[in-house]
């Protein structure tokens, strides 16, 4: 199993009643409240986490988020540009690059060229971009899957073709000349990974072979996740999936003591508290109705406003100390079959010191023990909701 640090890149000094004014803390939440002073600490605090990560000898993950003071990250490839010198070992998983919102050749470009100067850590997580990205990006949200796929489709042609420069007639791209420079150091391509919410997404995923990631989801919701991608592999005949296809993302804090680990994890729920209009998040056409109904359900839209202790209990959050950390994560990848651990490490107002004292404990505690977590294990122990 490999262990990955993760923040979005929060800006959280907002008047407290900012979010009630603006209904939202994304789309409509103006960028005055942005100090580019504040914001100049803040990136570079969080650039430097990243590196210590690799000291630790911990994975980095990265992601893009647009119009919103959860993810500072509006470019994914100039926070990966930011690392790749500053790094010698870590992979780099970026997750992701939000296809439906993004010129295909510039993230083919792009991700090459970090590719090539990383001499082959990149890891390409293609996402279709929330709900909150619509807005922004005046795309119809109807579209948004269809346009992430033939994105994809587009992207790996580029990759994989260098004996001509080709055009590209597609129902939403158009391109007369494609002759994209540099091509990707790992060859035919670096590996890919895609998120997914909803079990009707994994038969393409599992088609394609590529890494399928969940966010912030139960045991549940993961098991129904990871279940349908190995289904569709049994129904196509590909060989059974490892655990290397398949990452979680989830809240985590270790520290010295059990309450340390809650009064200080807790501020992760920063993140996840935030309010979500149903018109930003779910505009219609986003989701398959089941989906959407999720929004409109208060009993389901609870995921986002349970507590601390519910959310531990579901293995939304993994928290502890180092030896609770452990079971938990044992738990989750003997009952899932986790490969990647994908770790939010830092959210709202954690403090430096705080989320550095998190990360070297489970990397010098809980990593050892579990980088050679192999197949899932018949027997689960039951820790679940301890």
């Amino acid at each position: 199993m490999l262990a990955y640090h993760f923040t979005e890149m929060p800006y959280p000094f907002l008047p407290e009643d900012a979010e009630e004014r603006y209904g939202a803390m994304r789309v409509t939440l103006p960028n005055k409240f942005f100090d580019p002073r504040k914001g100049h600490e803040l990136y570079n605090r969080y650039l430097d986490e990243y590196e210590y990560a690799e000291e630790l000898g911990l994975e980095i993950m990265l992601n893009e988020h647009h119009a919103t003071a959860t993810c500072l990250d509006a470019n994914v490839s100039i926070s990966a540009g930011a690392l790749v010198r500053r790094t010698k070992r870590a992979k780099i998983a970026i997750i992701g690059f939000p296809l439906a919102h993004r010129n295909p050749i510039q993230v083919a470009e792009d991700a090459a060229m970090l590719d090539v100067i990383s001499a082959g850590r990149i890891i390409c997580g293609f996402v279709r971009g929330v709900g909150t990205e619509i807005h922004p990006a005046n795309t119809n949200p109807a579209q948004t899957r269809e346009r992430m796929q033939e994105a994809h489709d587009l992207i790996i042609k580029v990759w994989t073709t260098s004996e001509e420069v080709f055009h590209w007639e597609g129902k939403h791209y158009q391109f007369r000349y494609v002759n994209p420079w540099p091509r990707p150091y790992q060859q035919p391509h670096p590996p890919i990974w895609i998120t997914g919410t909803q079990p009707a997404g994994a038969p393409w995923v599992a088609d394609h072979q590529y890494t399928f990631c969940a966010f912030l989801t139960s045991y549940d919701q993961t098991d129904a996740l990871f279940n349908a991608y190995r289904d569709r592999c049994r129904e196509r005949g590909y060989p059974g999936p490892g655990p290397e296809k398949f990452a979680y993302l989830g809240l985590t804090y270790t520290a010295e003591t059990e309450k340390q680990a809650d009064e200080a994890g807790k501020k992760l729920l920063w993140y996840l508290y935030r309010k979500r209009p149903v018109g930003f998040f779910a505009p219609h056409g986003f989701l398959p109705p089941e989906g959407l109904a999720n929004f409109y359900d208060p009993s389901r839209m609870r995921r986002y406003t349970r507590s601390w202790e519910e959310l531990k209990a579901e293995g939304v959050v993994i928290a502890g100390t180092p030896k609770t950390v452990l079971e938990k994560v044992k738990y989750l990848h003997e009952r899932c079959g986790v490969g990647h651990l994908l770790m939010m490490n830092q959210a709202g107002f954690m403090t430096a010191q705080e989320t550095r004292r998190s990360m070297e404990l489970f990397a010098k505690e809980v990593y050892p023990e579990i980088r050679n977590l192999g197949e899932p294990k018949a027997g689960v122990a039951a820790v679940a909701n301890r």
